[in-house]
């Protein structure tokens, strides 16, 4: 479904990518480890057609995001949709919620997904649906994002991020400003939202517990090369790479 092949980037003399490759399947999710300034970001950015890289290929369902300019990629961009790890600052302040869900349906209005075709016409009603959908009460639906928990706040991103019923979601850092307790529910709803869409995640974080637990296989980045890439339950191999094993023991040690 995804293909990165070879990808490099660099800015100015500092390379950020080199000779980067995985793939993710239908309804599977990776997740993607590694340090601060391991690439991450970028490699995401490149994902969701924000930049070029400077080598590689990267195909969504058979499609060349690099090759693709102004409508046709503004088209192709539906099919990947994105959450941020601060959902305070990608949901807009001046806006109920109601509005920030759809915002997305908005600017694709030729889109139906499947669980919206009856009430595509009807913004209320589609807002109400997708908090439905995230485990949200449509009493919340005229509330601005001030008036609404993290969690709640990282719900409607969520929900915003669904909308146009995306093949790949990628989840920048989702849980690592929430309370504890509310990470594991936003962990769990992620499952349950990619087992009822099969949609592909490419999860992106530091918590080496929270990406075992949710994704089937793990990528490790180190100074933007890959360095590992294994099912989850190897995690613990012999086999697996030096630094991966510092980051597991990192890991135990907080």
């Amino acid at each position: 479904m995804l293909q990165v092949k070879n990808v490099c980037k660099s800015y100015r003399s500092n390379k950020v990518l080199n000779d980067v490759s995985f793939q993710i399947q239908q309804g599977e999710c990776l997740g993607l480890i590694g340090g601060s300034g391991s690439g991450k970001s970028t490699l995401a950015k490149l994902i969701l057609g924000l930049d070029q890289s400077d080598r590689g290929q990267i195909t969504l369902n058979g499609i060349d995001f690099q090759c693709l300019k102004g409508t046709e990629l503004r088209k192709a961009r539906r099919h990947v949709q994105v959450v941020f790890q601060d959902p305070t600052a990608s949901l807009n302040p001046k806006l109920p919620v109601w509005k920030s869900v759809i915002e997305s349906l908005e600017n694709y209005p030729d889109v139906v997904p499947s669980f919206l075709k009856d009430v595509r016409n009807d913004k209320k009603q589609m807002a109400e649906i997708l908090l439905e959908k995230v485990g949200l009460n449509k009493s919340l639906l005229e509330r601005y994002p001030h008036q609404l928990s993290g969690g709640q706040r990282q719900r409607a991103a969520i929900a915003r991020g669904i909308s146009l019923q995306p093949s790949l979601l990628i989840c920048d850092e989702p849980t690592s400003s929430l309370d504890v307790s509310i990470q594991a529910q936003i962990l769990n709803l992620l499952k349950e939202l990619r087992e009822e869409f099969n949609m592909s995640y490419l999860f992106i974080s530091h918590d080496m517990a929270a990406v075992r637990y949710i994704c089937e296989r793990m990528a490790v980045l180190k100074e933007g090369m890959l360095v590992d890439l294994f099912l989850s339950e190897d995690l613990f191999s012999k086999r697996r790479h030096p630094y991966t094993r510092r980051l597991v023991e990192a890991a135990a040690e907080n």
